[in-house]
């Protein structure tokens, strides 16, 4: 319940973390630009500093919309209630243990999420007639259909990790533009302090961005990666456990609805 709060309370002390990183920054850069007499600091905007940076203040804009993009989409799509609903699991486990695989299926197909879509793989290869109702084929398919529920939601997650390597790297070719310029107005026999300015200003600036960029894209890349193996986790928990009931393999003694937690096997009384 407390989840959502958090993630916002730490998305703005990001952002202003990020803010105040920007004004020494900008302090700095007033002063090595010497446009201002010596003692005098010149403050700058972010939209000077942006400038300031050249073309490659463009791709670390178009990184840092893509980051703060697909972190919004990953903070919306890995949740609980979209992957393993509570209630969902109660309903299928009424259904398991009374052995009624077709309201069980039906169910699912009615509400789509990534628990119901593995269990309705599952619930398409159980047959009462073999062994504990084709127990086997009924794993092998949920453990599939698992892998590629998994390997979809990865594809986004794993674009925050792109973001994270491609920044910095963006700010380093920025960085390494800036001292060739620098040094051609050394070969050129400028080397009044404004000559180099320019060039240490915009090697300065693309490092800055790039790490900026590449920091928070790589918290929210562990962040969701950790978070969606934990959800995965609860729900191939859930999954042998509704197939363990359908199969008769674990009895319960009532339809008590199914948690998280490691459920109580119920002995059948001796005839």
């Amino acid at each position: 319940m407390h989840k959502i709060p958090n993630l916002r309370l730490l998305l703005c002390a990001l952002c202003l973390a990020g803010i105040a990183s920007l004004t020494p920054l900008s302090n700095l850069l007033a002063q090595e630009t010497g446009s201002t007499p010596a003692g005098e600091v010149t403050s700058k905007s972010l939209l000077d500093l942006y400038q300031q940076g050249g073309m490659f203040m463009h791709l670390l804009a178009l990184c840092s919309i893509g980051t703060v993009a697909v972190a919004v989409y990953c903070f919306i799509q890995i949740d609980k209630k979209k992957i393993v609903p509570d209630g969902i699991v109660e309903s299928l486990t009424n259904y398991m243990r009374h052995q009624d695989a077709g309201n069980a299926y039906e169910l699912c197909k009615s509400s789509p999420n990534v628990l119901t879509t593995t269990m309705a793989s599952a619930l398409l290869k159980v047959n009462f007639e073999r062994d504990l109702a084709n127990k086997l084929s009924m794993e092998q398919a949920a453990a599939e259909t698992i892998g590629i529920e998994e390997t979809k939601i990865m594809v986004w997650v794993n674009y925050l990790n792109v973001f994270a390597t491609i920044a910095p790297m963006i700010g380093l070719l920025g960085t390494v533009t800036g001292m060739i310029t620098s040094f051609d107005q050394l070969a050129a026999g400028r080397s009044e302090p404004q000559d180099l300015a320019g060039g240490i200003g915009q090697a300065m600036l693309t490092t800055a961005g790039g790490l900026m960029v590449g920091i928070p894209a790589m918290f929210f890349y562990f962040f969701f990666r950790n978070r969606l193996m934990t959800l995965m986790g609860d729900v191939q928990k859930s999954v042998t456990f509704l197939i363990d009931v359908l199969s008769g393999e674990l009895k319960l003694a009532e339809a008590v609805a199914p948690t998280l937690d490691e459920p109580q096997p119920v002995s059948e009384p001796n005839s």
